[in-house]
């Protein structure tokens, strides 16, 4: 293994000549130059590099003496005071070797580790007194400073930190207290800041500083500490420290990570009336803080301020106004906000597209996002994507249903070197949930811990949602205790997903108990909870539970919503409680809920379920009366309500009036016109539509189909009932027991023995699934054409698959052999019933003997006497 260890130091220059120290001049001005250079050097985030470059040049140091230098810039005092050169080498030494930049290169394993040491000032660098004192106690320790931030990480809040600082031998010099301060802030780790904070004030060599206090107070705001930011601004006035910029521009930043907009306005107020002027830093502070409270109005009119008095936005700027009109879901105007940003100097980043393309998934305006995700991609693009760039992408196809580019866009991510967080493997574990794929989000569920993250609410959330669509309650269960187990504490939304979970698979008792558990554990239901269950309740016909939720709901102080009245007047409605469901829908509307269409599409549906057509159509013209949009789903009930008042004229004016829609008619408005054209008998219109629909690349489907049979069959056109079997067969649409039916009926109609035969060779793999009246239908229909042997064939076939076999399917093969004068096979038939314990009708029995009487001598007898045998032997 080959490694190598290297140090980076402060190069201190020490002359004595004044020909030197004129050179020196020349130098630092260099040194200056590049180190400031060095400042805007882009460093890559992952590296952890802190890297500071601090150079300190005294003045006594570069003033020339020589009257040959005099023309040197900048000027120079004419008669400079000479200080000792032990002073100024202990003056360039205090600062310059205070940092080291420390690193760590393996090169068989590929690992480097890169970190800055700071050693402060040391035991020989402190005045004499202080030497002698640390010199003479063997408990005092020549710490560095990054080696004393080391070991106050390691103690606990309990342990005794100030005992530890007292140890430290470099606490006897006061400019190591902001150095300390700074690196132990950038640790993150705010109590052991607090305390060493604490301990330095009781040091007798403290000195309050700006700095010191400003470090402080951004630390709080980066911890949501508002209270104590505020009582630290107070408290270093106290100590006679002047507030400045920085100071103000950390509080506004405390107050609007808190989302606490007004007290921002009124601190940046103070800050005006304490004549520090505020910086682009401080309005962008306040704008921010506008912004994340979702007050983009407000946002707006500090950015506007910002210009009148000077500061011009950058790029910061636009983007916090843009996260503004984000989070206050104002997305058109961010979007031509965006628009006006292009006509100025300042070019958009990776944040701003991303802005963008969240706003473009929210207005559903999908092709745009993804273009400029593409554009993004260009390898001549000047921002590409990032990690939230990605997790917007995969949003975007979660929404639109498209999970296959969701997996797709995760794993291009992986390949182009982005490591997934926490948030992209939600949104894709979402993904799977919304769409019930319980494998797929229990493969990414496992992958979180594979590649070491902590699954947490969201995921956990996520997971139970998906077996909850999957009609695996049992599961989603177990996923909601391993949550518990793991200590995480499921919140509203994991409640709600585990009572829709419960309450859609038709566990409502267990559903109500989780609303029960819910409050018992602290959490609040909202009314989500309220419309998941009764929704479930409406789905599974309960009533009484739909009045015990109201009342929940009302003691509680819920205010049902829109959605939440939807629900319980469907509910009310499936349950054919057409008095509750109109009253509910007058509170609603005496509390101010504004209806939709579903309100509307639940009404007239529930209408007409219950034949109740005049008043379908009264909430229909009150619908158009308040000006709500029409949904195909009105639309279509409209429809159905007017054709069964026989008023096609105004069905037919309806389903035009689709056609000028966006999406125009739906395979159900086809259907449901087709009924309308059936019920009038108007065939030809029938047929018509039913070609327009395949024109307008309209699926039929099975229903659509079996009305238009159904309507042919009635119109005596059975033709085109085989036709619609023949375009049912090239388009793969299952048929069902209906669709056979009218294709029976179809052929019986037209005595089409080839086609009977070719219907049977379909149907035959089905004889076991088969309703008693389908099968009867298909016998009679066999019967009807003479073909008795093809008929009791198919009969032996309809017993050998176990189908169920009633007195209604031997009266048909009694009729048939009857007809065909097979008085033998009847007696057998007849026999065949007595054996499977059917009893045989008084009416079959008359029938055979009628048939005996008019056949002649020959057969009577034999027929007489088999019938009295039998009736012996049902009688016994």
């Amino acid at each position: 293994m080959y490694h190598h260890s290297f140090e980076m130091k402060h190069i201190s220059i020490y002359v004595s000549s004044i020909h030197a120290r004129s050179i020196i001049y020349v130098i630092s001005k260099s040194i200056i130059n590049a180190s400031l250079k060095s400042q805007l050097l882009p460093f890559s985030p992952s590296s952890n590099i802190a890297m500071e470059t601090s150079v300190q040049l005294h003045s006594h140091l570069f003033t020339p003496t020589h009257p040959d230098i005099n023309s040197l810039s900048p000027p120079f005092p004419a008669k400079p005071k000479r200080k000792p050169l032990r002073h100024i080498l202990r003056c360039c030494s205090s600062e310059s070797t205070t940092k080291k930049l420390v690193g760590f290169v393996d090169y068989d394993r590929g690992e480097r580790q890169v970190s800055v040491h700071v050693s402060g000032l040391r035991k020989s660098d402190l005045p004499k007194r202080y030497q002698l004192r640390v010199q003479g106690d063997r408990f005092q320790k020549d710490w560095t400073i990054s080696e004393l931030v080391s070991k106050i990480l390691k103690l606990n809040q309990r342990e005794d930190i100030d005992g530890l600082l007292n140890r430290w031998a470099g606490r006897f010099s006061r400019k190591n207290h902001p150095i300390l301060i700074r690196e132990i802030s950038q640790t993150g780790s705010i109590e052991h800041c607090n305390q060493v904070f604490n301990w330095m004030k009781n040091q007798k060599n403290y000195c309050a500083r700006n700095d010191i206090y400003n470090m402080m107070i951004r630390l709080q705001a980066r911890h949501n500490r508002t209270d104590q930011a505020r009582g630290l601004f107070f408290e270093m006035q106290k100590w006679r420290c002047k507030p400045d910029a920085e100071t103000y521009n950390a509080l506004i930043s405390a107050h609007g990570r808190a989302g606490q907009w007004r007290w921002a306005t009124n601190i940046m107020e103070d800050m005006l009336r304490a004549a520090v002027p505020p910086t682009r830093s401080t309005y962008n502070n306040l704008i921010h803080a506008c912004g994340s409270s979702g007050n983009w109005k407000e946002a707006l009119k500090v950015s506007k301020r910002m210009t009148e008095n000077g500061v011009g936005p950058d790029l910061v700027t636009h983007n916090t106004l843009l996260s503004a009109f984000k989070t206050g879901s104002q997305y058109s105007k961010a979007l031509s906000y965006f628009e006006l940003m292009k006509g100025t100097k300042i070019r958009p980043d990776t944040t701003t597209l991303n802005i963008i393309i969240h706003c473009h998934i929210k207005l559903k305006q999908f092709e745009k996002a993804v273009d400029i995700f593409h554009s993004m991609r260009d390898k001549r693009a000047q921002c590409g994507p990032d990690i939230v760039t990605f997790t917007s992408i995969i949003h975007l196809y979660s929404v639109s249903g498209q999970i296959e580019n969701c997996k797709a866009v995760f794993d291009t991510m992986i390949s182009e070197g982005f490591k997934p967080n926490i948030i992209s493997y939600n949104t894709l574990l979402g993904a799977y949930a919304v769409r019930g794929m319980s494998e797929g989000a229990l493969s990414v569920f496992n992958d979180i811990k594979r590649n070491g993250f902590r699954p947490d609410v969201v995921s956990y959330t996520s997971l139970l949602n998906a077996y909850g669509r999957s009609q695996q309650p049992e599961r989603a269960m177990e996923v909601f205790n391993m949550m518990k187990r793991n200590n995480l504490k499921p919140n509203v939304v994991t409640y709600n997903a585990l009572i829709d979970a419960f309450g859609s698979n038709g566990f409502l008792p267990e559903a109500v108990e989780l609303l029960h558990e819910m409050e018992r554990n602290g959490v609040e239901p909202n009314v989500v909870s309220v419309s998941t269950l009764l929704a479930c309740c409406g789905r599974y016909g309960r009533n009484v539970k739909i009045d015990s939720i109201l009342a929940v709901a009302d003691s509680r102080g819920i205010c049902l919503n829109t959605v939440a009245y939807n629900s319980a007047i469907g509910s009310y409605m499936n349950g054919g409680q057409y008095d509750k469901a109109l009253d509910l829908y007058k509170i609603m509307r005496e509390k101010n809920v504004e209806p939709d269409s579903v309100t509307y599409n639940v009404l007239i549906n529930g209408c007409s379920k219950m034949s109740k057509y005049t008043e379908a159509l009264e909430f229909l013209d009150e619908m158009v009366d308040l000006n709500i949009p029409m949904s195909n789903e009105v639309l279509s009930s409209a429809i159905f309500v007017y054709s069964k008042q026989g008023q096609l004229s105004k069905a037919e004016s309806l389903f035009s009036k689709m056609k000028m829609t966006h999406g125009g008619p739906d395979v159900v408005a086809y259907t449901t016109m087709l009924h309308a054209y059936s019920a009038a008998e108007k065939w030809d219109d029938a047929f018509a539509l039913f070609q327009e629909m395949e024109m307008n690349g309209v699926q039929p489907d099975l229903i659509a189909c079996s009305a238009l049979m159904r309507a042919f069959n009635k119109g005596n056109q059975p033709a085109k009932v085989l036709v619609v079997a023949e375009f049912m067969q090239e388009k793969n649409i299952p048929m069902n027991d209906a669709i056979y039916f009218e294709m029976l009926s179809a052929c019986s109609i037209l005595r089409d023995w080839k086609k009977t035969i070719e219907l049977i060779g379909m149907m035959e793999p089905s004889f076991n699934v088969m309703s008693t009246g389908l099968l009867n239908q298909l016998l009679h229909s066999i019967g009807k054409l003479g073909k008795i042997e093809t008929m009791m064939k198919i009969f032996y076939k309809i017993v050998a698959t176990g189908a169920e076999i009633n007195n209604s399917t031997y009266s048909v093969l009694l009729k048939n052999l009857l007809a065909a004068g097979n008085w033998r096979k009847y007696l057998e038939v007849l026999q065949w019933m007595e054996d499977s314990g059917v009893e045989p009708s008084g009416d079959m029995y008359q029938s055979i003997l009628a048939f005996a009487q008019s056949s002649g001598r020959e057969f009577s007898v034999i027929i007489q006497d088999r019938v009295e045998c039998l009736r012996r032997k049902t009688c016994v």
